[in-house]
């Protein structure tokens, strides 16, 4: 399995209300992010402060200039849905994740190890059936 690449490809897949936040997410960002906090209506997370509308972007996502790359604006406050991303090797392959390689897709409960130990501070492992 290769190194994330900035892709970009999970967070432009799961924008557009393909996220949640958790209520003591949203909490934190009302106390200590309120530019964060803005773009959260009723808990639904990445709404227009302008237009009271989804965005079918995120606010966060910026595109690395004059490269393919893109970084995250509220990395280290990022909403948990972000930071278990990709949970497991079949989410990568349904998102085209550029993280896998040719090994990976032959034998996928030793790729799903390699990712639970590359997840390992991000969340907790998924359990192989």
């Amino acid at each position: 399995m290769k190194k994330c690449n900035q892709c970009g490809k999970c967070c432009t897949k799961y924008a557009n209300d393909g996220l949640s936040a958790t209520a003591s997410e949203i909490k934190l960002w009302e106390i200590f992010k309120p530019d964060i906090a803005k773009y959260v209506d009723d808990g639904n997370i990445w709404i227009s402060p302008d237009t009271g509308k989804q965005l079918e972007r995120c606010p966060w996502l910026r595109q690395v200039p004059n490269q393919d790359k893109y970084s995250c604006d509220i990395y280290y406050d990022r909403p948990d849905d972000c930071k278990f991303y990709p949970v497991t090797i079949d989410q990568m392959q349904n998102d085209a994740c550029e993280m896998l390689e040719i090994q990976d897709l032959a034998n996928p409960k030793q790729a799903q190890i390699t990712l639970n130990m590359i997840m390992i501070d991000s969340r907790p492992p998924y359990n192989l059936k």
